[in-house]
């Protein structure tokens, strides 16, 4: 068993707006033993991803929030290291959802093992796990790409918007990226193989994205809302559909933006253009995770999908790396090297 103390970061405060280091808190407290029928698991890397946000808030949403001084949530990938668990034995390697936290029990539920011969083992956080099963399936399912068909997708430089794009152009289609500065469009198109990349923080946004896109767009996969859909709207073709799975532009917003009253414009592009907008939570297609792995771990083989990855060393660090990755800072998945 472990001697040392385990780490924490908790939530503080909830914040109201704009979150800030003092809405976390590090504290230490014992490494906690397990009982019968649970594991101990030891956190070797967290992932930081923007839905954390919405779970330091108490607004109903469709899952339950983190409570003041409770460590906050995140999916992981640990090292089991005691284990009164049939299914699982000291030294296994799985993914789980510990959170923000050197140690944590667990009764097997949500832990799956790991063969670390087969890809480094933090992909598991990245492409072959919650953000890459995101986009393949929000794309696949709701988007419904083909061949000769425009897709946009926004932050497209992160972890669920460059699987997107690098899936529609497997699928024959012209993949547009939308991203921050130059040098993420630059890996959009320079190793991602996007057909075109479009900067959202040029004052020429909507004129950029129109000459990107002359023939319209036919799937445009939400992440970011805010000026970027703005942009988009006019350029949905009949027909055209919406994945709608983040809104990081409006997760600090503590009131309704300045008018106009967009509803109505967007209603009648709707209901003229017969779009398809759905949201999703990725938990919706959790079933195709097996077809997930076998399809896109074949991508990686051959070369046909690549991925980037953002590494913050330190349990300490990880606020200050999630605050920079909801303004955009990161380039490519986000990950804690925790041990």
């Amino acid at each position: 068993m472990p001697t040392n103390a385990n780490r924490k970061i908790t939530l503080k405060s909830r914040p109201v707006g704009e979150p800030s280091l003092e809405h976390f808190e590090l504290v230490e407290g014992e490494v906690p033993e397990p009982g019968e029928g649970q594991v101990l698991l030891r956190t070797l890397w967290l992932s930081l991803d923007p839905y954390m946000r919405g779970r330091m808030s108490d607004a109903k949403s469709y899952a339950k929030p983190v409570e003041i001084g409770e460590a906050m949530v995140g999916g992981t990938i640990s090292e089991v290291v005691a284990s009164h668990h049939s299914k699982f034995a000291a030294g296994d390697i799985v993914s789980a959802f510990a959170g923000w936290q050197d140690y944590a029990l667990s009764d097997g539920q949500g832990v799956f093992k790991l063969d670390p011969s087969r890809a480094p083992v933090q992909s598991y956080l990245g492409v072959l796990g919650m953000p890459g099963l995101t986009g393949y399936t929000g794309l696949l399912n709701i988007g419904e790409p083909k061949a000769g068909e425009t897709v946009v997708v926004a932050a497209a430089a992160g972890p669920v918007g460059s699987m997107v794009g690098q899936i529609a152009r497997i699928k024959g289609c012209r993949a547009v990226g939308i991203a921050g500065g130059a040098e993420k469009c630059r890996y959009l198109t320079d190793e991602l193989g996007f057909d075109v990349a479009v900067d959202h923080r040029s004052p020429t946004l909507k004129a950029d994205l129109k000459a990107a896109c002359p023939n319209g767009i036919d799937v445009y996969f939400e992440n970011v809302g805010g000026a970027v859909f703005d942009a988009v709207l006019p350029l949905l073709n009949d027909f055209a559909r919406v994945p709608v799975c983040g809104l990081i532009a409006n997760y600090n917003m503590t009131e309704l933006p300045p008018g106009p009253d967009r509803t109505a414009a967007l209603m009648r592009n709707v209901l003229t253009k017969r779009l398809r907008l759905q949201g999703f939570i990725v938990t919706d297609y959790a079933a195709q995770t097996p077809q997930f792995l076998k399809e896109v771990g074949g991508w990686l083989k051959e070369g046909k999908i690549k991925h980037r990855e953002d590494i913050v060393e330190g349990l300490e660090n990880a606020p200050q790396a999630f605050l920079g990755l909801l303004k955009g800072k990161n380039f490519g998945k986000l990950l804690v090297k925790v041990a």
